[in-house]
């Protein structure tokens, strides 16, 4: 399997963290990707508070319907359809 990482270092840094938080999530971390990942978590109270806002958005955003969407903000829909086919042409 590969790895996500090839740095000479044991240690996760924080811009790492940010980088794989949604594999880590996915559950689709190699193990000692995950065991790196997650000593750092441990560590880093900066880290942990992001990962828990991220899974809080999660749980929430899940919660989400179009018609919630379209109450709190008409323009939205659009708004990111317009982001996607930007992202799109982008890729």
């Amino acid at each position: 399997m590969m790895r996500l990482f090839r740095r000479r270092t044991a240690e996760l840094v924080c811009i790492e963290f940010v980088e794989i938080v949604t594999s880590y999530l996915d559950g689709a971390l190699p193990v000692p990707d995950r065991e790196r990942f997650e000593r750092h978590f441990d560590a880093c109270p900066h880290c942990e508070l992001y990962l828990l806002q991220l899974r809080e958005t999660i749980e929430l955003t899940g919660q989400l319907t179009v018609d919630d969407i379209d109450a709190l903000h008409p323009e939205a829909r659009d708004d990111l359809m317009a982001a996607f086919r930007s992202y799109q042409s982008d890729g």
